[in-house]
């Protein structure tokens, strides 16, 4: 029966942003002329540079380094971990993907080999072959819709982009499955296009998408319900 509803929950998932994504599309490219300025900017001796660049990621990076490990304090680890390597390797920068991909790249590996000592790290091959994307309560044996989802056009736009809303979607997201959270939360929180991600969090295209469908399937069913509290 599942492969029956698989068309509609693609039909009905929309995309779930709290910014405008890049080109999903689009290749992760190379370092920028911004990228290589503040380089070298950096190994010349300037330490502003070095703490706009933390300013700018480390939010980011603890957001998705607690995708890893089992508490914010050990996040917050890996990522001073992460802005060590980045000191340590940008003599070696050569520039061949963006600046900040590259320092993505340096926190997986420290966040992950952190989550190996705690036993919490689970490799992204473990999609969850058997997950369905959405309840399959919510279809009929024939794979119909028993209870389709409420169409997000016709909420009115001030209850979508609430304060409430907007939490309901970070807490729903803070409870996804680690591999699914990471995901979502650098294409529809942080805005990087696809390929970004593949390359930040070293992914085939086909599992970025398993994930990122399944993440939003869920999280979408955290709004619609706060969707028909509101109406109530």
């Amino acid at each position: 029966m599942r492969n029956a509803p698989a068309a509609h929950e693609t039909e009905q998932c929309e995309m779930l942003t709290l910014v405008t994504p890049s080109d999903a599309d689009s290749a992760p490219g190379t370092a920028s002329p911004d990228d290589r300025r503040a380089v070298a900017a950096i190994l010349a001796g300037d330490e502003r540079a070095f703490e706009e660049l933390v300013d700018r990621y480390n939010p980011s990076l603890l957001r998705v380094a607690r995708g890893y490990v089992s508490n914010r304090t050990a996040a917050e680890e890996a990522v001073q971990d992460t802005w060590i390597g980045v000191l340590r390797g940008l003599p070696s920068f050569e520039g061949r993907s963006s600046l900040r991909t590259w320092i993505f790249r340096i926190l997986v590996n420290q966040a992950i080999t952190r989550g190996v000592r705690e036993s919490r790290s689970v490799p992204f091959s473990s999609l969850g072959d058997d997950e369905a994307a959405v309840d399959p309560e919510r279809f009929l044996p024939g794979g119909a819709w028993a209870t389709p989802p409420r169409p997000l056009e016709a909420v009115p736009e001030e209850v979508l982009l609430s304060a409430e809303a907007r939490a309901r979607v970070l807490e729903a997201i803070a409870e996804l499955p680690a591999q699914q959270r990471q995901v979502i939360t650098l294409r529809d929180v942080e805005g990087w296009s696809s390929a970004e991600v593949r390359e930040a969090l070293d992914l085939s295209e086909g599992n970025q998408r398993v994930l990122l469908h399944r993440a939003r399937s869920k999280v979408r069913a955290r709004l619609e319900d706060y969707v028909n509290e509101a109406a109530a």
